[in-house]
């Protein structure tokens, strides 16, 4: 089989998963996502052993510690997988929600009602509980979903998959509602992404790299976010405790994540007092500074210089640009022209400055008084979450159930006729 007819097929078989899954009761999708659950427990030996082969296939490859880390599954990983899916399964049944009915004045009832999207592409890097937490969010939304992970991870996404696809089995449903791209190559992604009609909406999640050659590539929708450049302004009229702890917080809690600080925007007029103690809190700490003329001037040999470029960048690592601006207009103009539409916070006293921030600022999420880390569906509310979206149509922000499903009109007629 070529590669066209390998990548039609895989998706013809999601094709009827996601119509059985659209038909399918909150219990029926509540009772495999428990069985997946129950299964991944079961089966920790058979996953570890299956991950050992990807985790010394990367150290043989020379990957970073950290990759390799990602990578690992041990018995506290898969207990967190299948937790995640019991929590999903608790969650409200989003499809089927029917809201804004109005009367019209020929006694017609309009409104919408809340569906699944269909059959929803998964491409992501080397994390193999994202085979699982994916698989789950799209099953409670009533999709079907077609997961291609990445190579490093090709055994312990294999073994995943088996499991969750014999769960969805059991309960009479096509083990196409978890469909697995298994080949590994390039060409195979590029195919995939030609099958407009088939596959609804593609999801890539990983680096700048793959997302950006997903969307350059893709015939179909899209949902992305490139980087996270995220930013934190210290507005003069503060609150000095709390903004070093949002601020530390922001950078500190776990730095290789979307949400993490990029960037520390400090209002000049309160400069002098704010970055000596702050810079020397992110040094206990082995944060690495790069600073404006004006930071490196309030704090000499505390940083290195910054340069322009340094601002796009999303560094996932302890390493911070700090500028210090002319007040709030400037900081909104530097978000403006640096940012990447992702998450920003203000720390300020001031109700005028931080309702405007709220209102001119354009991220998925602006925070007042709170850390940038708290951009996560866990923490709004939404239970668990596909990832966080920058575009503008459909989703932005934390993805959950919600957003992984779509709306149509529905009328309630009576004999009603156009004239």
């Amino acid at each position: 089989m070529n590669i066209v007819e390998y990548v039609k097929k895989k998706a013809l078989e999601a094709r009827a998963g996601a119509r059985a899954m659209a038909a399918a009761e909150t219990q029926q999708k509540n009772n495999i996502l428990t069985n997946m659950a129950d299964s991944l427990r079961k089966e920790k030996d058979y996953l570890i052993k299956e991950n050992e082969k990807d985790t010394a296939a990367a150290r043989n490859k020379g990957l970073s510690e950290a990759l390799i880390d990602r990578l690992t599954l041990n018995e506290k990983r898969i207990d967190e997988m299948a937790a995640g899916l019991i929590e999903v399964s608790q969650m409200t049944d989003p499809v089927g929600e029917i809201s804004n009915m109005t009367k019209r004045p020929n006694e017609m009832l309009v409104g919408k009602m809340r569906v699944p999207i269909g059959v929803i592409s998964m491409i992501y890097e080397a994390r193999p509980n994202v085979t699982a937490d994916a698989a789950g969010l799209c099953i409670k939304a009533g999709n079907a979903v077609i997961l291609r992970g990445g190579s490093e991870a090709i055994n312990s996404n294999k073994a995943i998959v088996s499991i969750l696809r014999t769960a969805v089995k059991l309960e009479g449903l096509p083990e196409g509602v978890v469909t697995y791209i298994d080949d590994t190559r390039h060409e195979v992604v590029m195919e995939m992404l030609k099958l407009e009609g088939l596959i609804d909406l593609v999801i890539p999640r990983g680096g700048e790299g793959l997302i950006r050659t997903v969307t350059e590539n893709s015939r179909i929708p899209v949902l992305k976010h490139y980087k996270g450049v995220c930013h934190v302004f210290v507005d003069r009229d503060y609150n000095q405790a709390m903004a070093m702890e949002i601020c530390f917080n922001s950078k500190v809690q776990r730095p290789g994540t979307c949400n993490a600080m990029e960037t520390l925007l400090v209002d000049a007029a309160i400069a002098e007092a704010f970055l000596p103690p702050m810079i020397r809190h992110f040094h206990e700490a082995s944060v690495s500074i790069l600073g404006c003329p004006e930071t490196m001037r309030i704090c000499p040999g505390q940083a290195m210089p910054v340069k322009d470029e340094d601002y796009y960048v999303e560094y996932l690592s302890l390493k911070l640009n700090v500028r210090v601006v002319d007040g709030f207009d400037e900081a909104i103009a530097h978000i403006a022209q640096y940012g990447s539409s992702h998450t920003e916070a203000i720390v300020t006293n001031n109700h005028q400055r931080a309702m405007r921030f709220l209102r001119e600022v354009d991220s998925s999420a602006v925070l007042i008084n709170a850390s940038t880390r708290l951009n996560d569906g866990g923490q709004f509310g939404l239970g668990a979450e596909i990832g966080i979206s920058t575009d503008k149509i459909h989703a932005r922000g934390p993805m959950g159930l919600q957003e992984l499903t779509t709306e149509k009109f529905i009328v309630f007629g009576n004999g009603q006729l156009r004239h």
